[in-house]
């Protein structure tokens, strides 16, 4: 107990000490808060990204350019959607099953804009393309559409070169008594924050290629 008491009275007393010693010295100057100022950089600012090293560059613009062009003597088919080129939010929604409840899907998946253009083929047949831009400030939204298609009643599919998600589709004919039959071809793809959705109607097969060179021609303008 004597040994552990002048232990503690020691410490007591170092400590003591150590306070002393402290306040009899001069307060230490702190830094000044003020800091030099530094000069301007003078000169020109460096030269904006290209759209080759900044895809923003290019997607952020009129999203219309980058659409396949119509083909020449072509017409737009009277259930187009898009004005102008544009596609909004509530024609897109309309456009697709259960239009009520895509409609609060897309907002849940941050869509931003879209644009389309169709054209007429042949008497019985018509094409159309849309590119669908997501804001993905959450959710990659280009990516999960692209992979998200249902695509019921395919009678082949195939990988679309250039694009890791990108898929070609030919379906069997649907057939109701007293019309022609109606075949269908889709491609799917994205690249960055844009979905890009492409469809060929005819009353006559559509071949392979016909569909791969489409979505391969899009795909590359984007």
């Amino acid at each position: 107990m004597l040994i552990a008491t002048a232990a503690v009275l020691g410490l007591v007393a170092g400590t003591c000490a150590g306070y002393l010693v402290q306040a009899d010295r001069e307060p230490t100057k702190l830094p000044s808060l003020s800091q030099p100022v530094v000069a301007q950089a003078k000169g020109e600012g460096p030269e904006p990204l290209s759209a080759a090293q900044d895809h923003r560059v290019k997607t952020d613009g009129d999203l219309r350019k980058l659409l396949l062009p119509r083909p020449k003597g072509t017409k737009v088919p009277d259930w187009a959607l898009e004005q102008d080129g544009w596609l909004d939010m509530a024609a897109y929604a309309h456009s697709l099953k259960e239009s009520g409840r895509a409609f609060g899907r897309l907002a849940e998946v941050e869509f931003r804009r879209g644009v389309g253009v169709s054209w007429n083929v042949g008497s019985d047949g018509n094409a159309e393309i849309r590119l669908v831009q997501y804001r993905q400030e959450e959710k990659l939204g280009a990516a999960d559409r692209a992979s998200d298609w249902y695509v019921y009643g395919s009678s082949g599919e195939w990988p679309l070169p250039g694009a890791s998600d990108g898929m070609v589709y030919l379906f069997k004919p649907e057939r109701k008594a007293g019309y022609l039959p109606l075949y269908r071809a889709q491609a799917t793809a994205s690249r960055g924050d844009i979905a890009m959705e492409i469809w060929i109607y005819d009353s006559k097969p559509i071949p392979k290629s016909k569909i791969m060179d489409l979505a391969k021609r899009q795909l590359e303008r984007l």
